[in-house]
């Protein structure tokens, strides 16, 4: 749709490429403002899938969340919060947790008020 788009056709066009109705496209196109988005790529700050692995397998191998965290170049309260939000000792699994990351860092946020 993004080719199509920057080549200047139409949105009925676009539409019949893609066998959509043009009014589909037209609104997916303006949630973005007519870009296509970027997409969506991880902070350094933030706990990588593999990183998530080496918790799950210090955990298993009983280590302290110091020695996981040291093995990580993290601190220890990362792998602390990292451990504690996603189950605690016995229910932590990384890829569930990783799931759970992407799921909550996504834009925009609803409103707490």
């Amino acid at each position: 749709m993004w080719q199509l788009w920057s080549e200047g056709k139409s949105l009925s066009e676009i539409g019949r490429q893609l066998n959509k109705h043009a009014g589909s496209v037209f609104c997916y196109l303006q949630k973005s403002g007519g870009i296509k988005p970027s997409p969506p790529k991880r902070s350094v700050r933030d706990l990588s899938l593999l990183e998530r692995e080496e918790i799950s397998r210090g955990l298993s191998a009983n280590l302290s969340f110091r020695a996981i965290a040291r093995n990580l170049n993290r601190t220890t309260s990362t792998v602390s919060r990292e451990i504690n939000r996603n189950g605690g000792l016995s229910k932590y699994r990384a890829v569930a947790a990783d799931r759970r990351a992407w799921m909550k860092a996504k834009r925009p946020k609803t409103c707490k008020a």
